[in-house]
């Protein structure tokens, strides 16, 4: 019995850490971070649940785009001239830690107006309504450096739901059916 309980306790350790893993997320999933293809940035984000500690990727030209980090303000204005940050290697991934709005846009002239801006509503990694603004910012804080940081691997993720967070459960339910037996 006492081997079962430890069981228990680890496959119960694993799930919770299985519910903390971030997603990562490509911007404008198969397309990318483009003008072709009219591309709705504002339809792509509003399907995607974002989460503290996720990840956004993206994958462009960097000849033709950028990506500028900016306040809610500049993102309602399409002022590109002073940003928070601005990535410009064609493949960025942002880190999103903190709730709360990121805003962002392309710099080339015209592309924000025509479209290429996102707006990423994070909230908290709990289970938590999504409704509950008590903890969300009105803009993100930009990175600490401007350059861009390490690329992340990416994957066209539909959910934040982990194949690890069905496996951990999984486990866990086994442990509790051998624990009662």
């Amino acid at each position: 019995m006492a081997l079962a309980q430890k069981l228990l306790a680890f496959l119960m350790m694993t799930a919770l850490l299985g519910v903390s893993m971030a997603s990562v997320y490509k911007v404008g999933d198969s397309a990318g971070w483009t003008m072709m293809g009219n591309v709705d940035y504002g339809k792509w984000a509003s399907t995607k649940n974002f989460h503290s500690e996720d990840v956004i990727a993206y994958e462009y030209n960097n000849e033709y785009h950028n990506v500028k980090q900016v306040t809610h303000e500049d993102f309602q204005s399409y002022n590109v001239g002073s940003p928070i940050a601005v990535y410009s290697s064609g493949s960025d991934s942002i880190s999103l830690k903190k709730t709360g709005h990121y805003y962002f846009l392309c710099g080339y002239p015209g592309h924000c107006q025509a479209g290429q801006k996102v707006d990423v509503l994070v909230t908290p990694s709990s289970f938590r309504s999504s409704t509950d603004s008590s903890t969300s910012a009105p803009y993100a804080s930009p990175p600490s450096t401007m350059t861009p940081p390490n690329p992340i691997p990416v994957k066209n993720s539909v959910s934040s739901f982990h194949p690890f967070q069905l496996w951990s459960a999984l486990a866990v339910l086994i442990a509790l059916f051998v624990a009662a037996y």
